[in-house]
């Protein structure tokens, strides 16, 4: 339930636990006022109508005032309709006596039916407004007991209590201290101030506590049902905390383990390269030729890099899930990336297809660079030798106005196994490549950086199969103005 459209939405509704009961003023006005003009515009009928007619009239008035003001004025308009027809219009006229004994039969049953009509009415009308107030009550409760258990809860439960008694501020707190802190609260102010005019204990060694206008009788008998109302709300939204912190300890703790079991590889490999590398190079008793000591040497050399590579990857990660990673988006040139990219990445031949006249595009070229870097180490991971790894951009409906807003696309093509559909989103998963069991392999994190740096910058990385068989990574960036 949405407090602002929930709430607000009745805000002007009456309040749930008030019976609007007839306005006695309004009855005692036409009582006092309407009944002798009544008669005096029945007294040209003198003698022309039977009584029975005139007590007829009457008690219709009676109907009248007992349905507008209540028991109460009925009663004294059923005693003052008996005494006007009396005086005015029953024979002898001007006087209390009555002729006939049928007459005085009428007059008598007027006033008793009279007084009947009056309660009938009056309880009626009570009956229909208490079922009103339990229809009001059965569809509150039924929405407050309909409100999504989680953040915000509470407060959605709160606000309803404040609309429907139209208090100041209405809050949950802990009961058997004035100075608890609330749990929560709405209203005027966060933290209201004074005695609250209102509480109702709850479940839980909790209490409902409002601060404005007094309430009686059957509301508060709502009020303390609404705090039972409350207090489960509350209970609710702290299992459903503590189920999203188990759930995020669990996704915390499964890839810890992923981080773990990939990083116990990814550095004891370069580590013990670099390891063996070095004893060797420190043995006295052997003799190592110039060639011997340069691969030793490119062998500690590229160790390191590998070594590096992890690392950076490792806190690129890390910047992407705290979202903390740094962006300076400004108008790049797709080729001078890909140069750059292909300069320090794969040694594996790549055929490379960005026309000149592609538009700039709004990237972070460091950002982007390894990006490109990333896609190629995996597009040459899953190619054949002898398969060539493709890149070509193209910016498409460019110029056109139906085409939406404009974008740059750059493909990275490979012709390996390739995918199923089904399994491309499985691809970003950190710390897991595809298929693996184990992370032997390396982290896995290299999509998964790709396409956090392009979320950071905007863009998207589109995964697609390749015609003929293998894998397509998409990257689609907005243009520069």
């Amino acid at each position: 339930m949405n407090v602002d459209a929930g709430t607000q939405a009745r805000a002007n509704e009456p309040r749930a636990g008030r019976v609007r009961l007839p306005d006695g003023r309004a009855g005692l006005l036409l009582t006092f006022v309407g009944l002798p003009l009544l008669t005096v515009a029945l007294l040209p009928l003198q003698g022309r109508l039977a009584v029975g007619s005139f007590l007829l009239i009457y008690l219709l008035s009676v109907v009248v005032v007992a349905v507008v003001g209540g028991a109460w004025p009925a009663l004294l308009a059923a005693a003052t309709s008996f005494l006007l027809v009396n005086w005015f219009l029953t024979p002898p006229y001007y006087t209390l006596s009555v002729a006939n004994r049928d007459t005085a039969v009428d007059l008598v049953a007027f006033f008793l039916v009279a007084i009947l009509v009056s309660v009938a009415v009056e309880l009626g009308a009570r009956a229909r407004q208490t079922a009103d107030r339990h229809a009001i009550e059965a569809r509150v409760l039924s929405e407050l007991g309909a409100v999504e258990l989680g953040d915000g809860s509470v407060t959605t439960v709160l606000g309803r209590v404040q609309a429907l008694f139209a208090m100041d501020a209405v809050a949950l707190r802990r009961a058997g201290s004035e100075d608890a802190s609330l749990l929560a609260s709405v209203g005027s102010s966060p933290t209201p101030q004074g005695q609250p005019s209102l509480r109702a204990p709850a479940p839980g060694g909790l209490e409902l506590v409002a601060w404005g206008p007094e309430l009686v009788g059957q509301d508060r008998q709502l009020f303390a049902t609404l705090a039972d109302v409350t207090a489960r709300a509350w209970e609710g939204q702290e299992l459903a905390t503590s189920a999203a912190r188990a759930e995020t300890l669990a996704e915390t703790d499964r890839l810890r383990a992923g981080l773990l079991a990939a990083v116990g590889h990814d550095l004891r490999t370069p580590l013990a390269g670099i390891k063996a590398a070095t004893s060797s190079l420190r043995q006295d008793d052997v003799h190592w030729s110039e060639a011997e000591r340069a691969g030793l040497l490119q062998t500690i050399e590229e160790s390191a890099d590998r070594l590096s590579d992890v690392i950076a990857n490792l806190l690129a990660m890390s910047r992407i899930q705290a979202g903390a990673l740094p962006v300076s988006l400004e108008p790049v040139a797709l080729d001078e990336v890909v140069a750059r990219a292909l300069m320090h990445g794969t040694t594996r031949p790549v055929a490379v297809d960005t026309p000149d006249d592609l538009p700039l595009v709004l990237a972070d070229a460091g950002l982007l660079e390894q990006v490109i870097a990333n896609l190629v180490d995996n597009a040459v991971r899953f190619t054949a030798e002898g398969d060539t790894v493709e890149i070509h951009g193209d910016a498409p409906g460019r110029g056109s106005v139906a085409a939406g807003p404009a974008v740059a696309r750059l493909h990275v093509v490979d012709h390996g196994p390739g995918l199923e559909p089904g399994a491309w989103d499985a691809v970003f998963v950190p710390f897991q490549r595809l298929g693996d069991q184990d992370t032997a392999s390396g982290l896995g994190l290299g999509l998964a950086i790709a396409r956090g740096f392009l979320d950071a910058m905007n863009g998207r990385l589109e995964p697609s199969s390749t015609p003929g068989g293998g894998l397509t990574m998409t990257i689609v960036l907005p243009t520069a103005a």
